[in-house]
């Protein structure tokens, strides 16, 4: 792949879990983004450790060689927060903006089990038609909003939300304008269908709106059980559904080159959210980079 068109990053999710902050809690934010450095990254998103001062941030990650790239944005347009939703999105952007990131990665919360206990395979919420219009207008505003500081809005499609299957992803790309990109997860679309063609399906069929890409590999074993006995989505990070790239059952390789073939340009992130105390986040980041590394010449 092109080192001028593609920068990798990764996620602090692997040190510190922000839905479950348990997972991790003795991983300090200095920890974090010295091993991220050590491992060969240049990128990170923001956890809830980083500070929240661009003025204090910057600095530290500076010296490291590492930059924000993105950070999670929850919106609420489908429960009809809209009002809030673009309050909050406002400071949200100012705040990645003073950062250098370029990317604000959202994700339509409105009736999401993400956090909950309900199982993850089976309670997904449905919007109605009504739901999908206001979300649709919603992301089209703050696309508009976040184009005159020179920023792209992306959907984070993701498993428990109203935006998770092929054809959930397809109503909101149709719905929404050009300029609302897809954060392109491969984790959390070969979690809901199981298939590594869908996955490769729904890359390609929006490369020209994918501006952000999550690098996440599976454990089909652990999705089984979550299946088999009506886990939840956290009960089944915990247990381990995912991991880096090229620990999974995912093959990266075609990922790679539908990417670099269309000249993809942007970030790569791995985001593998684990429970530190079984999977050592340090490892697993060496890992993930070697992994990368020989597969792409990054």
């Amino acid at each position: 792949m092109n080192k001028d068109n593609v920068k990798l990053a990764i996620a602090p999710i692997g040190w510190t879990n922000d839905d479950m902050p348990e997972l991790g809690s003795e991983n300090t934010f200095q920890q974090t983004v010295s091993e991220m450095a050590l491992a060969g990254f240049t990128g990170s998103e923001v956890g809830s450790k980083y500070p929240k001062d661009p003025a204090v941030l910057k600095p530290m990650l500076d010296i490291r060689g590492i930059q924000i790239c993105n950070a999670w944005f929850s919106t609420f347009f489908a429960n009809g927060d809209k009002a809030k939703t673009i309050d909050e999105f406002t400071n949200h952007m100012n705040f990645l903006h003073a950062m250098g990131a370029r990317v604000i990665g959202c994700s339509e919360q409105s009736k999401s089990i993400q956090g909950t206990t309900l199982a993850v395979l089976e309670q997904k919420p449905i919007f109605t038609d009504e739901e999908w219009r206001l979300t649709a207008e919603g992301y089209n505003e703050l696309a508009e909003i976040a184009a005159k500081k020179g920023m792209r809005v992306t959907l984070h499609h993701h498993m428990g939300t109203g935006i998770q299957t092929p054809a959930e992803i397809d109503r909101f790309m149709e719905s929404t304008n050009e300029n609302v990109g897809l954060l392109y997860d491969t984790g959390h679309i070969y979690y809901s269908e199981g298939s590594q063609q869908v996955m490769l399906d729904v890359l390609t069929k929006y490369l020209p709106r994918i501006f952000h890409v999550h690098l996440k590999d599976v454990r089909d074993s652990v999705v089984a059980e979550v299946r088999q006995k009506s886990l939840s989505f956290l009960d089944g990070v915990k247990k381990g559904t995912f991991t880096v790239p090229g620990d999974g059952v995912i093959d990266f390789k075609p990922v790679f080159k539908i990417l670099d073939d269309y000249g993809y340009k942007g970030w790569m992130v791995v985001e593998a959210e684990q429970d530190p105390a079984l999977a050592n986040p340090f490892e697993y980041a060496v890992k993930a980079r070697k992994y990368i590394r020989e597969n792409t010449g990054l």
